[in-house]
């Protein structure tokens, strides 16, 4: 249905009401004013009801509008030198060597208006591309994947400011871990200087997720993490178990480490966002139970659709077997 349709259904409602109420009552009621009624009527009675419809419209037609070869003229000069503007386009049109053209800069600037190169950017942005030399369509580029092929193999962690809680001794941060292969998360929530984590928590975590990951059959082999002081290549490297490599991103690059990012960004939509909401008082020991019930939700009952999971839980391709909780 048009607006057309819609108008048609309006008027033919007025005279039906009309009929009903009386003109003047109908008229107050619609919104119509009496004397329009009446011209509609007379319509009406001479040719029917399908004169209520409203009719179509040509695009008038400016008896001053240029014709269209001076129009093709300034497009031309105008495409030709995209730097000038309305008034030196006019100026150069109207020298005998451009054919003496006396158009005003008003209707230079209404005729690039009407074929959208009303400023310079789009003037030299359709030179640019009819310079563009021809290039064959390429096939897209595939996605970058951090590849890993079992549980373990590599885990990225990072950390997370959550803020000031009543009660607490300093700023309050989230340090998280995300297996790249399983997306199986680990997340503490810790209290910790003015400074920000340090080694000591960082590693704390690291140590836990090796006993975790040894208890289900796997092995911690490396971790990647960013260059931060709680990571420290000497310090964080000589804290974490026999064995474990360490891998730091470049500086700037916060996508290679973009598991742990993307977990944050979770965690902060379902988990923090919510609790801050619903939470008339918040401390610290309150978001940690919430924090470790919200993870283990993620991990075991929360479906995954990436590359590995594809509709599974992590703890599926951690323990082998849907929501199985580790002994």
């Amino acid at each position: 249905m048009t607006k057309d349709d819609v108008l048609f259904g309006y008027r033919l409602q007025l005279f039906s009401l009309a009929a009903e109420r009386g003109v003047s009552e109908a008229c107050r009621l619609m919104g119509v004013h009496r004397s329009t009624y009446y011209r509609w009527k007379q319509q009406v009675q001479k040719s029917g009801l399908e004169m209520l419809r409203p009719r179509e419209r040509r695009s008038p037609q400016m008896p001053n509008q240029l014709s269209p070869m001076v129009e093709q003229r300034i497009v031309a000069f105008a495409l030709g030198h995209p730097g000038l503007g309305p008034r030196r386009i006019a100026t150069r049109l109207a020298r005998p060597q451009w054919g003496g053209l006396i158009v005003s800069p008003n209707g230079v600037y209404k005729t690039l208006v009407r074929h959208g190169l009303n400023t310079r950017a789009k003037r030299l942005a359709l030179v640019a591309g009819y310079r563009a030399p021809f290039e064959p369509p390429r096939e897209p580029e595939p996605e970058p994947h951090i590849d890993s092929n079992r549980p373990g193999e590599l885990v990225g962690i990072d950390c997370f400011f959550v803020g000031r809680l009543h009660g607490s001794a300093g700023p309050v941060w989230q340090i998280t871990a995300c297996d790249t292969y399983s997306s199986f998360a680990w997340a503490d929530l810790v209290v910790c200087p003015p400074s920000g984590p340090t080694v000591e928590h960082t590693s704390k975590l690291a140590h836990r997720i090796a006993k975790e990951l040894s208890a289900a059959g796997w092995q911690l082999e490396r971790v990647l993490t960013d260059n931060g002081n709680e990571f420290g290549r000497r310090a964080f490297a000589a804290a974490l178990p026999d064995g474990v490599a360490h891998t730091q991103t470049r500086s700037g690059r916060p996508q290679t480490n973009g598991h742990v990012e993307r977990l944050h960004r979770t965690v902060l939509e379902e988990c923090w966002r919510p609790a801050f909401a619903r939470f008339l008082q918040v401390r610290f020991t309150g978001l940690r139970r919430h924090l470790n019930t919200y993870i283990n939700e993620y991990n075991y009952e929360r479906d995954h659709h990436g590359r590995h999971t594809a509709g599974r839980c992590p703890a599926e391709l951690v323990y082998g077997a849907k929501k199985m909780e580790p002994r």
